[in-house]
C-alpha cells in the first residue's frame, strides 16, 4: 500500500502532512466503518481539512457564491405514506419552503450564464422543524468521497500565482479522477447551459434513506421537473448575455414571480426497497451513479410553486443557509459518503459565513419552537433565560435521551478504513456517462458536446494532461474521444462559452 500519492512538482515540499506536521494518512479517501460504512467522527485529518476549506474565504459562500432564490409552496398531491412518515410527504400537506439556485465555481460578481453545474438548494418549513434538500441540476456530481471536494473546488477556482481560472487545472484534477467522468459529461452538454433557472430540473443527487410509520426502511432519489421545459442556450447566447447582464438568471427569476409567472416543478422519486441495496450490480450510495428507471421507476410526489420574491435579498437569500444534513422524522441520510461529508461541511461552513447563530436567524429560524442545548456565541438573540443549560438536569427542562437501535441508522460492519465503495459487477466509471452519450445524446447534442470539449481542452490544457484528456474521453465513448483529440490537433474547435472548463 503506497503511503503517499506521488507528486510531479519540483517545487514540493515533500509528502503531504497535517497542519500539526504530522504525515498526513489520506488526501483521497476518508475513514469509514467497512468500504461501505459511515464517516467517522474519529478521522481527524478529514474534519481538519473540511473544517480550514470552509474558512479559506470569507463573506460569501464557498462554493454556490452566486445565485438567488425565491419563496414558494410545496404541495404533497400523493399518497406516499408506504414508504416515509414524514408530515411533508403526507397526502394534502402544504409546506412553505425557500428555494436558492447558483453556480458552483464563480465569485459574486462573476455572470450567472458561464458553463457550470447549478445548485437547487430546498428549505421546507415543516411542523417537525426545517428539511433541507440541497441539489444540484444533475442527478449526479464529480466525486464520491468527501476528502475529494475541497481539491475539486479549488481545481476549478484560481491559480494561486496568476488568481486566474485555468482549464489546465481543472483537467488535470478531472482526468486525475475517472469517477467525475458522469458529471463532466452532464457539465459539458446541454445541463451546463440552462437557459434560465426555471427552465431546468433540480434533484437531491443523493440517496436518502425514508422511513415510514411502522419503521420499514427504504432507500430514495429525489426528481424535481420542471413543468416550464428544459430550454438551454447556445454557447454564444451565454457567452452574449453574460456581457449583456451578468445577473440574467437572478433577474429572470425574480421578474417572473413578480409578473405572476409562478414556476413549478414535479417531485418524483424513485424508491429502493432497504434490502436491494445489499446486492444491487452497482453501489446506489455512489454521488457518481445514477440509478436506471427500469429498475426503480419514478412515482409522483407532489408540485413545488415559487410564488413570493424576497422583500431583502441579504436577509433573506444570501443569509439563507442550507445543509443535507438538516433532515426530519421520517427522513435519514444513507451510506453515501459525500452525503456524511456534507451533513458536517456545510453546517460549519455557515458558523464561518454568517455566525455561530446563523440558525436563528428568521430565514433559517424553522416555524416550530427550538429547544436546544446550544447556547451562547455571537448574536445569541433567542436566549433560554434562567433555564439549565446542563444535561441531565432538575430544573424541568427537557432533554433527549433516546438509546437503542436508530430508526434511520443502517447495518455495517468491518475494520476502520481508507477506500472507495467496494466494487460490484458493474461498478465502473465510465459505463453511465457513455450511456449517457450514445443512447440520451442525439447527433447535434453530441457534436456540440464534442466542440465544448475541444475547444476547451484548446484553451491551454498541456501535457500530460491532454493525453490523459483524450484517453478519459475515449474511455467514455470510442468515437466521441477520438473526434475531440481530432479537432484538438487540428485546432478547429470554436471557442467554448466561459465558465468550468474555460479560464
Amino acid at each position: 500500500m503506497a503511503r503517499h500519492g506521488k507528486t510531479t512538482n519540483d517545487n514540493s515540499s515533500g509528502p503531504s502532512t497535517m497542519s500539526t506536521g504530522a504525515p498526513a494518512p489520506s488526501d483521497r479517501n476518508s475513514l469509514t466503518i467497512g468500504p461501505d460504512g459511515p464517516v467517522l467522527l474519529h478521522d481527524v485529518h478529514f474534519l481538519e481539512q473540511m473544517a480550514h476549506f470552509n474558512r479559506e474565504k470569507t463573506i460569501e459562500r464557498q462554493p454556490h457564491a452566486k445565485g438567488g432564490g425565491a419563496f414558494g409552496v410545496f404541495e404533497t398531491t400523493e399518497d406516499v405514506s408506504k414508504y416515509t412518515r414524514a408530515a411533508l410527504f403526507q397526502k394534502g400537506a402544504q409546506t412553505e419552503m425557500l428555494a436558492r439556485f447558483s453556480t458552483v465555481a464563480g465569485e459574486q460578481g462573476s455572470p450567472d450564464t458561464w458553463r457550470d453545474v447549478r445548485g437547487f438548494s430546498l428549505k421546507f418549513y415543516t411542523d417537525e422543524g426545517n428539511y433541507d434538500l440541497v441539489g444540484n441540476n444533475t442527478p449526479i456530481f464529480f466525486v464520491r468521497d468527501p476528502m475529494k471536494f475541497p481539491h475539486f473546488i479549488r481545481s476549478q477556482k484560481r491559480l494561486p500565482d496568476s488568481g486566474l481560472r485555468d482549464n489546465h487545472m481543472q483537467w488535470d484534477f478531472w482526468t486525475s479522477n475517472p469517477e467525475s467522468a458522469h458529471q463532466v459529461t452532464y457539465l459539458m452538454g446541454q445541463r451546463g447551459l440552462p437557459r434560465t433557472w426555471r427552465n431546468m430540473n433540480g434533484y437531491g443527487s443523493h440517496t436518502y434513506m425514508w422511513y415510514n410509520a411502522k419503521g420499514e426502511k427504504f432507500w430514495v432519489k429525489y426528481h424535481f421537473h420542471t413543468r416550464q421545459g428544459m430550454k438551454f442556450f447556445t454557447n454564444a447566447e451565454a457567452a452574449e448575455m453574460a456581457g449583456r447582464d451578468s445577473d440574467y438568471h437572478r433577474g429572470d427569476l425574480f421578474r417572473a414571480i413578480a409578473a405572476g409567472e409562478f414556476p413549478q416543478w414535479d417531485l418524483k422519486v424513485q424508491i429502493m426497497p432497504y434490502e436491494d441495496a445489499k446486492d444491487y450490480r452497482f453501489n446506489p450510495f455512489d454521488l457518481t451513479k445514477t440509478w436506471p428507471h427500469a429498475d426503480y421507476p419514478l412515482i409522483p410526489v407532489g408540485v413545488m410553486t415559487l410564488n413570493r420574491n424576497p422583500e431583502n435579498f441579504f436577509a433573506q437569500i444570501e443569509q439563507a443557509a442550507f445543509s443535507p444534513g438538516n433532515t426530519v422524522p421520517g427522513i435519514g441520510l444513507s451510506p453515501d459518503k459525500m452525503l456524511q461529508g456534507r451533513a458536517f461541511g456545510y453546517n460549519d461552513a455557515q458558523r464561518n459565513r454568517i455566525g455561530a447563530n446563523f440558525h436563528q436567524l428568521p430565514v433559517n429560524r424553522p416555524k416550530v419552537p427550538v429547544n436546544t442545548y446550544m447556547m451562547d456565541g455571537p448574536m445569541n438573540y433567542h436566549h433560554t433565560g434562567a433555564a439549565p443549560v446542563y444535561v441531565p438536569n432538575s430544573g424541568g427542562r427537557e432533554w433527549a435521551d433516546d438509546t437503542g437501535p436508530m430508526t434511520d441508522g443502517w447495518e455495517t460492519d468491518g475494520p476502520m478504513v481508507r477506500s472507495a465503495y467496494k466494487m460490484r459487477s458493474n461498478d465502473d466509471d465510465f459505463g453511465q456517462p457513455g450511456t449517457l452519450v450514445r443512447e440520451v445524446m442525439d447527433d447535434a447534442q453530441r457534436a456540440e458536446l464534442v466542440d465544448q470539449v475541444a475547444g476547451s481542452l484548446l484553451g491551454g490544457v498541456r501535457e500530460p494532461v491532454l493525453s490523459r484528456a483524450f484517453d478519459y474521453w475515449k474511455s467514455i465513448d470510442r468515437d466521441v474521444g477520438a473526434r475531440i483529440e481530432r479537432k484538438v490537433k487540428e485546432g478547429s474547435a470554436p471557442r467554448p462559452a466561459e465558465g468550468m472548463g474555460e479560464g
